[in-house]
């Protein structure tokens, strides 16, 4: 190769890196936050009735310690029906159904100014039907708008430690009975079988009306709500 050759070859690199611009390094987009969700809780009713079922008592309980554990300042129960009846009936009975919460709430130590009722008649379905359709899941009242919740769902990506703030909670509250389904719920904890032992030790907690460690949510993450 001549000496002419190597000159015109250098040259050209030269010009062509002068030309191509520098590569901006991009940032990498912030992380996402996750939002606390405000807990929620449903309570359902049988056709036509207002009065509570004990399951419904026993949410609405959850629903009080879920208030009182944020120190929340506000919640709403919202009442709902199915398609069956006049528009008019299914407004009157859905507030109806929403004053029952109301009572109980404030009978769980709820202050009376801090529950707000509204119905919203058949005007919200949870389960989509026609006209004239009795569905249990539409005869219900949404408890929910905490003002001020601060439910973390970080407790849940660690069943060990989770399990531990059951047993925790659990043995404050406990029996001097050893041979109880609790107990064999602490053992499989410790054991390493999360799948076994969490739901029994949730399950213990809600029947005694106490705040789970999630407020108003129970193991991986779902909402409390009626079986």
């Amino acid at each position: 190769m001549n000496k002419s050759l190597l000159v015109a070859l250098g040259t050209t690199l030269f010009l062509g890196a002068c030309d191509s611009k520098p590569q901006t390094a991009m940032a990498p987009p912030p992380p996402q936050q996750q939002v606390a969700q405000s807990p929620s809780f449903m309570v359902f009713f049988d056709w036509d009735r207002s009065d509570l079922t004990p399951q419904a008592k026993s949410t609405i309980g959850q629903a009080a310690m879920a208030y009182k554990a944020n120190n929340n300042t506000r919640i709403m129960a919202v009442g709902n029906t199915d398609t069956t009846g006049t528009p008019d009936y299914n407004t009157a009975l859905s507030l109806r159904r929403a004053e029952s919460v109301r009572v109980a709430l404030i009978q769980n130590g709820v202050p009376p100014t801090a529950v707000q009722v509204s119905g919203r008649g058949e005007n919200s379905l949870l389960v989509q039907t026609g006209d004239n359709v009795r569905e249990p899941q539409n005869r219900r009242v949404e408890m929910g708008g905490f003002q001020g919740a601060q439910t973390s769902m970080e407790i849940f990506k660690d069943p060990r430690a989770y399990c531990q703030a059951l047993m925790d909670k659990w043995r404050q509250y406990r029996t001097s009975n050893i041979d109880t389904p609790e107990a064999a719920a602490i053992a499989k904890c410790e054991a390493g079988d999360y799948q076994a032992g969490i739901p029994t030790l949730e399950d213990s907690l809600i029947r005694g009306n106490l705040v789970l460690p999630a407020p108003g949510y129970r193991w991986p993450g779902r909402s409390i709500s009626p079986s």
